[in-house]
C-alpha cells in the first residue's frame, strides 16, 4: 500500500505546482524588504549617503527580481533556479558583514554629539531579517532540488513502463 501512495504522491507532482518552495521565496523577499526598509529609514547624519548604499539599492532590485523569477521557476520543479536561490541565500549572509557590521561599529557626529550609527536593537533586527531571508531561500532551494529529483525519477519510471 505504501508504494501506491508514494506513486500517487509523485504522480500528482506532474500536475501540481511546487508552492512550498515558491512561498519560501516570497518570504525571503519579504524579510529582505524588512531589512532594507529598516536600513534606509535610518537618518544618522550623513553616514548612509555614500556609494555603498547606492550599490545596496541596486543589489536589492536585482535580488528581488532574481528571487521572484526563481519563485516562478521552482513552481515548475526546475532545479536550475535552486542554484540561483542558493547564491542569493549566501549573498544575504555576506550582506551581514557589509552594511550592518560596519554601521554597528561606527560612531558619527549628529548635532555635535557622537552617536552610534546602528544601535544594538536595530543591529539585531537587521541580522534576524537577513538570516531569515537567507534561510528561506536556502530551504526553498533544498525543497526544489529534492522534489525535482523525485519528479525526474518518477518520469523516468513512467517512461520505462511505457517502453
Amino acid at each position: 500500500m505504501k508504494d501506491d501512495e508514494l506513486f500517487l504522491k509523485r504522480d500528482r507532482m506532474r500536475f501540481i505546482k511546487n508552492s512550498q518552495a515558491s512561498s519560501l521565496c516570497y518570504l525571503g523577499i519579504l524579510f529582505n524588504v524588512f531589512y532594507f526598509v529598516n536600513i534606509y529609514k535610518s537618518d544618522v547624519g550623513s553616514y548612509y549617503y555614500n556609494y555603498l548604499i547606492g550599490i545596496s539599492i541596486v543589489y536589492n532590485l536585482v535580488f528581488m527580481l532574481a528571487v521572484f523569477l526563481s519563485s516562478e521557476g521552482v513552481k515548475n520543479y526546475q532545479s536550475g533556479y535552486a542554484w540561483v536561490l542558493i547564491a542569493t541565500g549566501i549573498g544575504q549572509i555576506i550582506r551581514i558583514f557589509i552594511i550592518p557590521m560596519r554601521a554597528h561599529a561606527t560612531e558619527t557626529i549628529v548635532n555635535g554629539q557622537d552617536v552610534l550609527v546602528m544601535h544594538n536593537g536595530q543591529f539585531t533586527r537587521v541580522l534576524v531579517y537577513l538570516v531569515i531571508s537567507a534561510a528561506c531561500l536556502l530551504l526553498a532551494a533544498v525543497v526544489t532540488l529534492q522534489k525535482s529529483r523525485e519528479l525526474n525519477e518518477h518520469m523516468k519510471a513512467l517512461d520505462a513502463q511505457k517502453a
